[in-house]
């Protein structure tokens, strides 16, 4: 169950709300559900009963106080998540009962607590509403109040049987996510037909200015670069103590300007200073323009922080590591071709909810993955055909394999909301990858499934003497195999040992998450290896067929429009097929 409080200075106004038709429409017989005494007037089912007279009963203790109370009103709500059940009167009344006392409105057998109400009115949850001055004439002790709410909710979510919040309710979990947005600025995306608001839009972009920058004057050029406007906040001595940043505005109004605290813990003017402070192994940047083998390095330096935290890591640890990826995939989502870049800047933005807060950060991780960052980001954009959509793919396999060990060590830790977020990041990433890698993972299984008898048998026999028993058998049962037969036989042919190769990228670790370790193996060895892009075997009539085509569409009129004819994608095929996105 989730929970938030609010203050207010009108009672009238705060009943209206609960007893109208809601924002959008979602408020559904609104009734009283539980009250301070049990006999308080319920205006949605008396009829006699008015929204006044309710509120008279709630102010009496504030009226009585006589002297202003600067927002006397406590308003809260508690909500179930959608796949629990719906839960009765009774319940609702009940837990509202429990919730008021661990907040300090009206504590268990102190019968001098504020007044308050609980309304029910569809989707699952309840308002809390109470006025903040005791039968006592002293207001209530809420200082607090948050903490003590969730650790209640916590008992009641397994009293009752409903999903567990709890791991969402601890200071680390608060610190380390991204600041969600208000209800104002849902309704104010909503009404401009944007699917973000202006909030996470500006963190996406500060974190992009951010991704491999070496320094301040970088960020800052590069958040001009986006139009994104900064003001540096100085103390009275003159020494910077924060940031501040605004999108443009489009119009007449004046920018909102958040500051860094209020767009994710790691974007506050110290945070980002200690980032420059770490340093970072500066690339010599020699894939300049030449984004396939930034890529091909990029995936060899993801599969050695997917083994840095492989096995009983430290904490610091992983939140270099995840604190990178988001880097990378920044860059990622800047410079990679459109048909994978919103599914790159999801799996990021979803990685996001995933951050450790209150941790020291290894800086060799750390610097390790920036640079990395900063190599994509200087290479240049990358095509999603030939050598660099095979680069491509293999990339993302590498970081579908991260995340999905960033999910494991988060599980172990008990985080389930952490591993969740990881786990919706993998599938991101798994979609990112079928739209690189189906084509040319088609073309080696057809060329593995060509191959001689002899050749296959012998091929089967170097993966059971470099694999363990049961990695050899996982791969030779996986519906990959044919496409890393035909991998094991172009590396025969280029003069390796297939049974070295396979030995070597086996041992780089972590393949016993993914669904289909062949093709996890045949992308290590075809970039170990420098082999190149899967071209198809054509058969003489097919080559043949192909230049009669090729001559026709030379020869045609200018008038006359050309159609190339292409066979249809092959289904996307990759290191975690069982989960591939519908």
């Amino acid at each position: 169950m989730i929970t938030t409080a609010r203050s207010g200075a009108d009672t009238l106004k705060a009943l209206k709300y609960l007893y109208g038709p809601g924002r959008r429409n979602e408020h559904t017989d609104p009734h009283l559900v539980a009250s301070w005494d049990g006999f308080a007037p319920d205006p949605g089912r008396d009829g006699e009963a008015t929204l006044a007279q309710l509120r008279d009963a709630l102010d009496l203790h504030v009226v009585r106080y006589g002297r202003p109370v600067a927002k006397h009103v406590y308003h809260r709500m508690v909500r179930a998540d959608p796949t629990d059940r719906n839960l009765s009167d009774a319940e609702w009344g009940a837990i509202a009962r429990r919730v008021v006392a661990a907040a300090g409105i009206a504590p268990d057998d102190d019968p001098d607590g504020c007044r308050w109400v609980a309304v029910h009115h569809g989707d699952n949850h309840i308002h809390i509403l109470a006025t903040v001055v005791r039968a006592d004439l002293t207001q209530a002790r809420l200082r607090g109040d948050q903490y003590r709410t969730e650790a209640e909710l916590t008992k009641i979510e397994r009293e009752l049987g409903l999903k567990d919040w709890s791991d969402t309710r601890t200071r680390d979990y608060r610190a380390g996510i991204p600041k969600r947005p208000k209800s104002p600025e849902l309704r104010k995306a909503e009404r401009l037909g944007q699917e973000e608001t202006g909030r996470a839009r500006l963190r996406t972009g500060v974190r992009r200015a951010l991704a491999g920058a070496v320094g301040e004057e970088e960020f800052l050029a590069r958040l001009a670069a986006q139009g994104i406007r900064c003001k540096v906040r100085r103390l009275p001595s003159g020494d910077a103590r924060g940031y501040k940043f605004a999108l443009p505005t489009g119009g007449p109004g004046p920018p909102v300007w958040f500051s860094g605290s209020q767009l994710a813990a790691d974007l506050t003017l110290p945070k980002i200073h200690e980032r420059f402070a770490a340093g970072i192994d500066e690339p010599a940047l020699v894939g300049k323009g030449r984004p396939a083998p930034v890529r091909y390095r990029a995936s060899t330096s993801i599969d050695h922080a997917t083994a840095t935290i492989d096995e009983d890591p430290r904490a610091g640890q992983v939140a270099a590591v995840v604190s990178g990826t988001i880097e990378v995939l920044d860059t990622l989502a800047l410079t990679s071709p459109i048909l994978s870049r919103k599914e790159i800047n999801q799996a990021a933005r979803a990685l996001e909810f995933t951050a450790i807060a209150r941790t020291r950060v290894a800086r060799a991780e750390a610097r390790a993955m920036r640079s990395v960052a900063r190599e994509l980001l200087y290479a240049a954009p990358a095509g999603g055909r030939g050598e660099e959509g095979t680069a491509a793919a293999t990339i993302l396999a590498s970081l579908v394999l991260l995340a999905i060990v960033i999910a494991k060590w988060h599980a172990a830790q008990g985080h389930r909301h952490q591993a969740e977020a990881a786990r919706a990041a993998a599938a991101h990433l798994r979609t990112a990858y079928g739209r690189h890698a189906g084509r040319p993972i088609a073309v080696l299984d057809t060329q593995g499934r060509q191959l001689p008898q002899p050749a296959r048998d012998r091929h089967e026999a170097q993966a059971r003497r470099a694999l363990p028993a049961d990695l050899a058998a996982r791969v030779l049962a996986d519906q990959g195999w044919a496409a890393l037969a035909a991998t094991l036989a172009e590396a025969e042919q280029a003069g390796h040992d297939p049974q070295a190769l396979l030995a070597q990228a086996a041992g780089q670790r972590e393949l016993a998450s993914a669904d289909s370790p062949a093709t996890v193996l045949t992308w290590r060895i075809r970039r170990g290896a420098h082999l190149p892009v899967p071209a198809p075997i054509v058969n003489p009539e097919e080559r043949r067929t192909g230049a009669a085509l090729s001559r026709t569409v030379t020869h045609r009129t200018v008038g006359t429009p050309a159609i190339a004819a292409s066979p249809p994608s092959p289904p996307p095929s990759g290191p975690e097929t069982a989960h591939r996105t519908r």
